[in-house]
């Protein structure tokens, strides 16, 4: 019979507190032995200390009456003092690995198939961290379960052995990589073992192994011999004083979070792969996932599928033919650009900037130059810069002024971005902030009196102020062959 909801949330927390997450074992296991003790989360805390069957008395009940939460904590503490943890806990570790409980067993078509798969942690030399064991533990819990309602499970573990956590700590130690590294392994290894996690252990991978090597190879090489890797020059966070490139997560506010050290933004040229080519297939691989609307939106903007257009604005007065060039899902809203906004890594800038704007761009480029991406998009407060140069609107022959913009990313689209703020959110903020010309060129089918412009329209409508295309409906004017 399948558990109902309400057993398996027992189950979660009766198995977290229990099994992975007893209290004085990841006091043991970890450096840190302190827990939060605000009123919101005390009960929590002290239910960590109790055996199974205290804990679930706990979750059924409340304190009893004229008993103070206070008095319950104490009571508990008491109680988890005088239970032998350490011989316990021993006793069905060795148990589990001598008897190999948590070994995959041969393949059984009968029944339904589950792989649960962590992160794998960093070998570092501090050991593990009390976040370790948070993420670890609802995975553990899932695994347990699906094994206790008849599924087959692999629940593997491993270890990112590659990468800045072993490098850094092979050059403060002054030790050779491949033995801090196994060290500190076999320090995790020891340290999720006392955690009681039930990993099948015979499946124990590290990426710096030759046969993993092998294959991350392997799975390389495919890809290039069907034109999916390709070398280009893309932005990148690079941070000299760790000799690296960093991911987005690993910058903050400007400097590294491991160490603390300044990061700049440059160009590189670099392996890139095409997931674009495979945007449709990932997109319909997401239908069907029970997951956050957030978690899902993120999905799809790191798969980048995106339909529109490129349009090219012809930089005034260039002896040289400069343009920019855009990408834009929204050409039926073209009539109402009022500036250009570039990345600050854009490799136009140096070249259309005017001399008394020179200055003043510089120091902004080199400014915003320490935040990775993710810092720029995250960010609620607009900041460019104008310099001095103009585009020239294809379809009017206006000029519109073009401007060096955070909130623009060299690494999305072509760098460069024609600006509606009537009609796009960021456009708008950035406008309002700086004074810019706002045009209104899309309206409501219906009502369009009642429009606020005190924010942008960024719904779907009917076309104004364009010329041939006024009336017509948002869906007809992207169409190419109106533009």
């Amino acid at each position: 019979m399948k558990p109902s909801s309400q057993a398996l949330v027992r189950l979660v927390l009766i198995m977290a507190s229990s099994s992975s997450m007893l209290l004085p074992t990841l006091r043991r296991a970890t450096a840190f032995t302190t827990f939060p003790q605000t009123a919101s989360n005390r009960r929590q805390a002290i239910a960590w200390g109790r055996t199974p069957s205290t804990f679930a008395r706990w979750m059924s009940s409340s304190p009893t009456e004229g008993e103070s939460s206070d008095s319950a904590a104490a009571a508990a503490t008491a109680a988890s003092t005088n239970y032998p943890f350490e011989k316990v806990e021993k006793k069905w570790q060795d148990f589990w690995m001598e008897n190999q409980t948590f070994k995959t067993p041969e393949r059984d078509l009968s029944k339904p198939k589950k792989y649960v798969l962590d992160m794998f942690p960093y070998p570092s030399g501090t050991g593990l961290h009390v976040g370790h064991p948070e993420g670890y533990t609802a995975s553990d819990v899932m695994a347990r379960y699906w094994r206790m309602t008849g599924n087959d499970v692999l629940h593997p573990i491993g270890w990112d052995s590659f990468g800045l956590p072993a490098e850094q700590f092979a050059i403060n130690t002054g030790a050779q990589p491949a033995e801090t590294t196994t060290k500190n392994i076999d320090n995790f290894r020891r340290q999720l073992k006392m955690l009681g996690f039930s990993y099948d252990w015979d499946r124990e991978i590290a990426t710096t192994d030759v046969n993993y090597v092998k294959w991350t190879q392997w799975i390389f090489l495919q890809l290039y011999k069907k034109g999916l890797a390709q070398q280009s020059s893309v932005s990148v966070n690079w941070c000299p004083a760790l000799g690296t490139v960093l991911a987005n997560e690993e910058v903050i506010n400007g400097l590294s979070e491991r160490g603390d050290h300044p990061v700049e933004r440059l160009p590189l040229r670099q392996w890139i792969l095409k997931i674009t080519d495979y945007a449709d297939r990932l997109e319909a691989g997401l239908e069907g996932l029970d997951w956050p609307s957030g978690t899902m939106a993120a999905q799809k903007q790191w798969i980048g599928k995106s339909e529109g257009c490129n349009i090219d604005f012809d930089v005034e007065g260039s002896e040289e033919g400069d343009k920019v060039s855009v990408f834009t899902t929204r050409a039926d809203t073209l009539f109402g650009v009022t500036y250009v906004t570039l990345a600050p890594e854009h490799p136009l800038i140096s070249k259309i900037t005017t001399a008394d704007q020179k200055e003043t761009v510089d120091d902004y480029v080199k400014k915003t130059s320490s935040r990775s991406d993710m810092d720029r998009t995250a960010s609620k407060e607009k900041t460019g810069v104008f310099t001095g140069a103009y585009a020239i609107h294809p379809l009017t022959d206006e000029k519109v002024p073009i401007w060096v913009g955070d909130y623009v990313l060299g690494s999305y689209g072509t760098g460069a971005v024609m600006a509606v703020p009537a009609h796009d959110e960021r456009d708008f903020e950035f406008a309002s902030k700086f004074g810019l010309e706002v045009k209104w060129v899309v309206e409501p089918k219906k009502n369009p009196e009642e429009m606020s412009k005190e924010e942008a329209f960024t719904a779907t409508g009917v076309a104004t102020n364009s010329a041939d295309f006024d009336g017509l409906t948002t869906a007809k004017t992207k169409k190419g062959d109106h533009v």
